[in-house]
């Protein structure tokens, strides 16, 4: 992009990668509590990821060009993205606590209710046939609820990156590398998960910190160098303290 285009957009697409990345690291730990939960071995993990990130990428495109479609034509949406974004994050940052569990998520109480499940740990895939029927999988059950996970999660982070630019080009490529990396970047975290106490502020402190800049677009438009700053300074301060403060306990 710096070379094809100029600096400016390089910047953008920066600003916006290190955005969808930050917020991303929710998502991994709401994937960690589903694969945990189902019982579901590494090995097949990896499976489930490839396909809940192709999916993603597939909805993230239309919700961004549908978001960029209304910023475009309806500049009061910047109000309410920005009203949402800063809730969002206040909501976050005094209740950074993880996720009890699965049993009242109303997509697992939907599925267990009207799919026939098959609970046999040994089963492989999607889909399984016995007696003459067909029974999804508990990698199927994982599958869904990580695709309506990051469907939940991109209503926070797309709106988020839109508030730096609406370029679509430039916001779907920061999408897409940033969740190209998310797999990897799983199985990196999940080993330092508990390290991580502090996150879960950071990540609030963005989203109000950014909620706040698009609320204030019509007036005054904050340079993308300084939105970058601002958000690197937050990430660096709590990654530091999550690791400090989880080393002395």
């Amino acid at each position: 992009i710096y070379f094809s285009s100029n600096a400016e957009d390089a910047l953008l697409f920066f600003t916006g990668y290190v955005i969808e990345k930050s917020l991303s690291i929710d998502n991994i730990f709401v994937f960690l509590l589903i694969f945990s939960s189902l019982h579901i071995d590494i090995d097949h993990q990896r499976k489930i990821l490839y396909w809940g990130i192709l999916g993603a990428l597939i909805f993230r495109m239309g919700l961004i060009f549908i978001g960029v479609s209304v910023l475009t034509q309806y500049h009061f949406m910047y109000y309410l993205f920005g009203a949402f974004l800063a809730i969002t994050g206040i909501r976050l940052f005094f209740d950074a606590k993880p996720s009890p569990g699965i049993a009242s998520n109303p997509v697992y109480i939907l599925c267990r209710k009207f799919l026939p499940i098959s609970t046999d740990p040994m089963d492989r895939g999607f889909l399984v046939r016995k007696q003459g029927r067909y029974f999804v999988t508990a990698s199927f059950l994982a599958l869904i609820l990580i695709e309506t996970a990051d469907i939940v999660f991109a209503l926070d982070s797309i709106p988020a990156i839109l508030a730096v630019t609406t370029n679509s080009f430039i916001v779907y490529t920061s999408n897409v590398f940033a969740i190209l990396g998310l797999r990897s970047l799983y199985f990196v975290l999940a080993h330092y998960q508990k390290r991580l106490c502090y996150f879960g502020y950071g990540l609030g402190a963005i989203l109000v910190f950014i909620g706040g800049k698009m609320c204030l677009a019509p007036f005054y438009e904050l340079g993308v160098e300084v939105t970058l700053l601002v958000i690197s300074v937050i990430l660096g301060i709590t990654l530091f303290s999550s690791v400090y403060f989880s080393r002395e306990k």
